[in-house]
């Protein structure tokens, strides 16, 4: 259902990327080409956005620092929307946000980090309603994903007893993003205990669970990322915790851990990821489980996908706002199907 089409739907199909010379940032770019749109690469440095190899491409290079509000406007110009992938997004999505509310842009990031997206909720929503743009935090495979499968397996739903979300990876080569935002995120991680959100206890409680090939038999402890707060913001539930698998936990946390390295012409990595999503509500169980290669890369289809409905007027409400109080989940997820396969089941 369309709301606000005459507000949100813009004639420039331009779409600024902040952070386009970083390793998602690529992917992006690459997606909204393969999509028809038009990308504008952002970044700090001329230099590496030249070696990125954008302008040879016929993409639009522009240089503009974070801090530079001037620079930020004159980057933004003729867009209709700004992707951020320049991360650590503490640093950064406030004054993105705020450069996005003057040019009167839609604004989307890709952040796994939670007080970055409360801070985004707590600072934009009212100025974004105003300004008929939307504004969403977290919409990529941290985040986003995990609040669109939660929307999309409770249905008819209104509340739940509880939710779990468990995320495998066979390995999780860190990108240099990932590292750098990791040493400066140590805000203490947020989940919903007794209906409110609460400090993860210490030690993190573990799960063990069996997933699909090529995973199996599976263990996992407490560390959620960036879906807690969007989730609570607009889902009834008594519990609502995240857990990773220790096989990622124990590579992420390894120093001597490699960046990614790309097996394919597109530039994906190797690896192999899984989130299962179960949601109580008295005796009923249900479960949905997304599988697909690649992290960083399935952001793209994810963002792009979300970029697109929004200039389309695909939506269902306007500000700031969670991914799944915006969009259809189970229409969006289903258009991802290349990229995503997702099983829906009920005990």
């Amino acid at each position: 259902m369309t709301i606000y089409e005459a507000d949100i739907t813009k004639t420039s199909q331009s779409i600024a990327v902040l952070g386009a010379n970083g390793h998602t940032g690529r992917f992006v770019v690459a997606e909204l080409l393969r999509r028809g749109l038009k990308p504008i690469a952002i970044g700090r440095n001329a230099e590496r956005l030249a070696a990125a190899g954008f302008a040879e491409r016929g993409i639009e290079c522009r240089e503009a620092a974070v801090e530079d509000d001037g620079e930020l406007d004159r980057a933004l110009a003729g867009a209709a929307a700004v992707i951020n992938c320049a991360g650590p997004f503490m640093d950064t999505a406030d004054a993105v946000v705020r450069a996005a509310l003057r040019a009167g842009i839609h604004y989307l990031d890709v952040t796994a980090e939670q007080p970055s997206v409360q801070a985004t909720f707590e600072r934009h929503e009212v100025a974004a309603r105003e300004a008929g743009i939307a504004v969403i935090p977290a919409m990529g495979f941290y985040g986003g994903l995990a609040d669109l499968l939660v929307a999309a397996v409770m249905d008819e739903w209104e509340h739940a007893d509880d939710i779990e979300i468990r995320v495998a990876l066979d390995s999780w080569l860190p990108t240099r993003g990932t590292r750098v935002t990791g040493e400066r995120n140590t805000a203490r991680r947020l989940a919903v205990s007794g209906g409110q959100l609460e400090p993860v206890p210490q030690p993190p409680a573990e799960r063990v669970s069996i997933l699909p090939a090529p995973f199996g038999r599976q263990t996992f402890v407490e560390l959620p990322f960036s879906e807690v707060p969007l989730i609570a913001r607009h889902v009834r539930t008594k519990e609502l915790h995240t857990f990773l698998s220790t096989t990622a936990l124990r590579d992420v946390r390894d120093s001597s851990t490699p960046p990614p390295q790309a097996v394919d012409e597109s530039g994906r990595s190797a690896q192999r990821f899984a989130v299962e999503v179960i949601v109580t509500q008295g005796d009923v169980r249900r479960q949905i489980v997304a599988q697909g290669q690649d992290i960083y890369a399935v952001t793209a289809p994810i963002i792009c996908e979300a970029v697109q409905r929004i200039l389309s007027g695909r939506i269902r409400d306007i500000g700031a706002k969670a991914p799944a109080a915006i969009f259809d989940a189970a229409n969006f997820l289903q258009a991802l199907g290349p990229d995503l396969s997702v099983e829906i089941s009920e005990t």
